[in-house]
C-alpha cells in the first residue's frame, strides 16, 4: 500500500486486523483527521486520570473497543514494512502497535492462532515514519484480548528469535528515523523490552518519550535511545487560538498552560540516552519544563542502572522532577517509584562528574557530604554507589489512604515516610521507626561492599548476618552484620552479590515479575523480642 492520502475518517484508518497479516508493505501514505466518531467526542481509554476507564470500550456508537481510541495506523503484527509514513491529526493516536497474546477475532481459537505470538515476533522495519498534532504519537502498547478490549497497560512488544520458544533469545526492536511533533501527550509511549530507538527527531510535544517494561531484567536493556533530537519548543509557533495559547504567543500540547514539558521520561527499570541533543526546555512563570525527568507520579518501576552519556543541552534545564499534583498524574496513588527516582551520568554530561547519579532529593537519598542539591531541578547530584533499599511488605502502589504500621525512614533529621522499594546510597545511616513487629530488609543494584547502616528501636533480634560485640565493631564489619544494645538493634547490611541472595517480589510486585525470585545483594530480618525473625 504505496502513496495514498486519506482525510476525516472514522475509526482505524489504515488496519491490519488479526493479527495473522505479515510480510506487507506500508510506503509513504498520509492520513490526515483520522476520528473516533463523525460527530461526537472519542471517550478513550488512555494514562490520562480522567480516561483510564474502559467505558467507552462498550459504547453504541462504535464498531470495535478501540475505535473510541482511534489511531490513523493500526498495527496488530509486527512483521510488516512501515516506510515513510505519515499520521497528522488523529483524534487520538497516529501509529498503534496493539499486539495480542494470539490473532483474533475469525482466527481466534484455530492452530493458526495457537502457532502465532504476535507480541513475540520481530518487528520487520519502522522507519521514517511521522506522527503530529495527535493525543500520542506512536502507541506501542494496550494490546487487544479476545474481545477486542484492552487496558491501560497490556500485551507488549518483546521479540525472540523463535517466537513459539522464549528460550530462543531475545532480538531487538529497532524504530529507526521518526518523527513526532506537537502530540498533545506523548510523542512516543512503549512498552517491551530491547526496544532501540534511533535518530528520533521529537519537538513541541507534552512528554517526548516514555517507555514501560515488558518483562523487567530479561534484557540487557528495556530500551535505548541514541543519536536523537528532543525539542521543548520550535520555532513553529502552530496556530494559537485559546486564550491561554494567545497570551503566550505560541500553540500548547496541553490545554494548561501550566503544565510541565519534558523532553524524556524514565519509567519502569532499564532505560538508556545515548548521544542525544535537547533544545529549548526552558521553565517559565507559568510551568516547568526539563529535558530528563520520570513519569509523573509513579509508583511502579525504578531502577538505579537507568543511565545516561554523551548527551548536550542548548537553552534547555537538563533535569525535571516537578512537585507532585494529581492534576499532571499518570497513576496517582503513593508515588515510590516517582519519590526514589534516579539514573546515573556515565560520562557527566548531565552533571559534569562522570559516573555520578542523579537523584531527586526525597531527604534521604542525598548526603550534604556526597552530594550537590539542585534545588531548579529538586534534585541532588550524588557521588558514589547508589542502590535500591526494599522492606518487604504490601505497600500497594495504587492505594492512596494511610499504610496501617506506617514505617518512617529517618536521616540527619528528616523523615520519609517509607511506601515502597527507594533509593539509598553506600553509607547511609538510617533510624527506622515502626510499630510493626517484624521487618525483612534487602539491598539490591549495588556493587560489592556496598553498605547501609540502619539503627531500630525496639527491636531486638536479627536473623542472619554475624553479630558484633559493639556499634564500633558493627561499623567495621565487610560481611552483613548486626549488634544489639537493650531495646535497640544496629544492622549493617553489605552488598555481595556473588551470594546468591533473592527475595520473593510480594502481594505488590509490578506487573511482569509474576512470582519469580529476584537477586539482591543483601539481605536480613530484624524483630521485636520473642518473635523470632
Amino acid at each position: 500500500m504505496e502513496n495514498n492520502v486519506t482525510f476525516n475518517t472514522v475509526g482505524h484508518c489504515f488496519f491490519l486486523e488479526d493479527a495473522v497479516e505479515t510480510g506487507n508493505q506500508f510506503v509513504h501514505n498520509l492520513g490526515i483527521m483520522t476520528k473516533c466518531h463523525p460527530t461526537l467526542p472519542c471517550e478513550p481509554t488512555n494514562l490520562t486520570l480522567a480516561h483510564q476507564s474502559t467505558k467507552g470500550q462498550a459504547s453504541e456508537h462504535i464498531l470495535i473497543p478501540s475505535d473510541n481510541t482511534v489511531s490513523t495506523f493500526w498495527i496488530t503484527n509486527p512483521d510488516n514494512v512501515y516506510r515513510d509514513n505519515v499520521a497528522a491529526g488523529s483524534d487520538q493516536i497516529g501509529f498503534w502497535m496493539a499486539f495480542p497474546t494470539h490473532p483474533t477475532g475469525q482466527f481466534a481459537g484455530t492452530e493458526i492462532s495457537a502457532n502465532t505470538w504476535p507480541g513475540r515476533t520481530k518487528l520487520r522495519e519502522f522507519s521514517g515514519n511521522v506522527a503530529h498534532s495527535n493525543f500520542d504519537g506512536l502507541m506501542l502498547d494496550r494490546g487487544p484480548g479476545p474481545d477486542g478490549k484492552f487496558g491501560i497497560a497490556g500485551p507488549n512488544l518483546t521479540s525472540y528469535a523463535n517466537p513459539a520458544d522464549t528460550s530462543s533469545g531475545l532480538v531487538a526492536s529497532v524504530f529507526d528515523n521518526f518523527t513526532g511533533y506537537k502530540n498533545r501527550n506523548g510523542a512516543i509511549w512503549g512498552r517491551g523490552e530491547m526496544h532501540l530507538y534511533t535518530n528520533l527527531k521529537l519537538a513541541d510535544n507534552a512528554i517526548g518519550f516514555t517507555h514501560a517494561s515488558g518483562i523487567p531484567g530479561i534484557a540487557p536493556y528495556t530500551s535505548r535511545v541514541v543519536d536523537s533530537l528532543f525539542v521543548g519548543e520550535s520555532d513553529n509557533i502552530g496556530n494559537p487560538t485559546t486564550p491561554e495559547e494567545v497570551a503566550y504567543g505560541r500553540s500548547l500540547p496541553n490545554a494548561s498552560a501550566d503544565f510541565p514539558i519534558r523532553g524524556y521520561e524514565y519509567y519502569d527499570f532499564h532505560h538508556e540516552v545515548e548521544n542525544t541533543k535537547f533544545v529549548n526546555y526552558v521553565s517559565n512563570e507559568l510551568r516547568d519544563a526539563g529535558a530528563l525527568s520520570y513519569l509523573l507520579f509513579t509508583s511502579f518501576g525504578m531502577s538505579t542502572d537507568n543511565s545516561v552519556k554523551g548527551l548536550t543541552f542548548v537553552n534547555a534545564q537538563p533535569v525535571s522532577f516537578p512537585p507532585i499534583q494529581r492534576r499532571w498524574a499518570s497513576d496517582y496513588g503513593r508515588s515510590a517509584a516517582y519519590k526514589s527516582a534516579a539514573f546515573r551520568d556515565l560520562d557527566g554530561s548531565v552533571s559534569g562528574i562522570p559516573g555520578a547519579y542523579i537523584v531527586i532529593d526525597n531527604g534521604i537519598a542525598a548526603d550534604e557530604e556526597a552530594c550537590q542539591i539542585k534545588a531548579t531541578w529538586n534534585a541532588a547530584i550524588c557521588r558514589g554507589d547508589i542502590g535500591r533499599f526494599s522492606i518487604a511488605g504490601n505497600f500497594s502502589g495504587f492505594e492512596t489512604g494511610p499504610i496501617t504500621d506506617p514505617i518512617i525512614l529517618q536521616r540527619h533529621g528528616k523523615r520519609f515516610e517509607y511506601v515502597g522499594e527507594t533509593t539509598i546510597g553506600s553509607g547511609a545511616e538510617l533510624r527506622v521507626e515502626t510499630s510493626r513487629d517484624k521487618l525483612s530488609l534487602s539491598l539490591t543494584e549495588m556493587d560489592d561492599g556496598s553498605s547501609v547502616i540502619l539503627e531500630f528501636p525496639g527491636f531486638t533480634v536479627a536473623t542472619g548476618g554475624v553479630e558484633k560485640s559493639s556499634l564500633a565493631e558493627l561499623r567495621e564489619a565487610r560481611e552483613t552484620s548486626w549488634f544489639k544494645d537493650g531495646n535497640k538493634l544496629w544492622a549493617k547490611l553489605v552488598v555481595d552479590n556473588a551470594a546468591g541472595l533473592t527475595v520473593s517480589p510480594g502481594s505488590n510486585a509490578p506487573p511482569g515479575f509474576a512470582a519469580r525470585a529476584l537477586p539482591v545483594g543483601a539481605t536480613l530480618n530484624v524483630s521485636k523480642e520473642g518473635l523470632g525473625g
